[in-house]
């Protein structure tokens, strides 16, 4: 088990700079997700944690030591990667003991850590099988527990979910948590699907182009995001972004010409903004439907409604921006049917338009 601590780092690939100047600290047994979109460089950062991967600038430390230069097999890191990567000849046991085997560890301590690995991860009944007589969540646990025998001190996973379907891939998300609160060593995980992350991390990464946009517990990235690009990644159905203008003490949506802007409750007394133009961001779930004519909400026509069982989403038109709702499917909309929308207090977000950044 060990800390990580990433220092002005710098990674060019050619003229290109994919990590201009990044700086993170993980704690010892914490789990740390990275998300971003394709190419914001989490699998590049995570491969250059595992050492597959050379750095232009900076230093990576892992515990106490330096490894900027220390190949991958001398890092004490186990990975575990999308493709699973076991050896198809080989059956379970052989694949989980392959590493040990190759470190003259003794029969007895492998057996041993082969025996805790595939109680931890209910894979004991399949320790004479080949891969291709598993399933593909079966496979991920096999290589799950490839890496847990080697007791390492970090773990990294590079998007081991992303070729399971979703219910399995719900069920192997939960194993992957259950496992890290089980055997509390260092995880860095990297995925593009932003509902992984807020379920398994300790702490979020979420980063753009290289940089990251903000580090933080899941409940505060998504209920206090720093800037557009975080509220917007963050969430799902995204958080929607209203323009907005203060009109004395009060802040009004921008509806169109032909509708007066609508107070928006809880920025009575907005000091910022008289002087740039604000984002009202605010997301599905914050927009309480009050039924076909009724309150004192934004009047909006629904586009289209999708049914979930639990909540109902409906789409429509806010002025020129297209938004989503989140509404109690007891409402029983139809598209070309009258709402009113009320805004939850509190609950909405203000950035300012030409930066992106959170106004506070």
């Amino acid at each position: 088990m060990a800390s990580i601590s990433l220092r002005k780092l710098v990674k060019k690939f050619g003229e290109l700079t994919v990590i201009p100047d990044l700086d993170l600290e993980i704690p010892d047994r914490e789990f740390v997700v990275l998300v971003g979109p394709s190419g914001c460089g989490k699998s590049t950062l995570l491969r250059i944690l595992a050492g597959l991967e050379t750095i232009d600038g900076g230093e990576v430390m892992i515990g106490e030591e330096r490894v900027n230069g220390v190949p991958a097999a001398k890092r004490d890191i186990a990975m575990v990667f999308q493709d699973y990567a076991l050896y198809p000849h080989m059956t379970v046991r052989q694949n989980m003991a392959f590493a040990l085997e190759n470190k003259g560890a003794d029969k007895a301590e492998i057996e041993r850590r082969i025996t805790e690995a595939s109680r931890l991860l209910d894979i004991g009944d399949y320790l004479d099988r080949r891969p291709k007589a598993l399933s593909g969540g079966q496979r991920q646990r096999v290589a799950m527990g490839r890496a847990i025998v080697r007791d390492p001190k970090v773990f990294l996973f590079d998007e081991p979910l992303s070729n399971l379907d979703a219910k399995l891939r719900a069920a192997v998300r939960a194993e992957i948590k259950a496992l890290a609160q089980k055997i509390r060593t260092t995880m860095v995980f990297v995925t593009h699907d932003q509902i992984e992350a807020m379920t398994m991390a300790d702490r979020i990464v979420v980063m753009k182009a290289g940089v990251i946009q903000q580090v933080g517990k899941p409940e505060e990235i998504y209920e206090r995001p720093v800037n557009m690009f975080v509220a917007g990644f963050i969430g799902s159905p995204a958080m929607n972004f209203f323009p907005v203008t203060v009109e004395g003490d009060d802040l009004r949506l921008q509806t169109g010409d032909t509708v007066p802007g609508h107070a928006v409750p809880g920025f009575a007394t907005l000091s910022a903004g008289q002087d740039r133009q604000i984002v009202l961001g605010i997301r599905p779930e914050h927009l309480d439907g009050a039924g076909e004519g009724k309150g004192e909400g934004v009047p909006i026509t629904v586009d289209l409604v999708e049914p979930l069982g639990s909540d109902t989403l409906i789409h429509f038109t806010l002025g020129d921006v297209a938004a989503i709702a989140r509404v109690s499917p007891d409402l029983r909309l139809a598209p070309g049917d009258r709402v009113s929308l009320v805004p939850a207090p509190g609950k909405a977000r203000l950035f300012d338009a030409e930066s992106g950044k959170a106004i506070q």
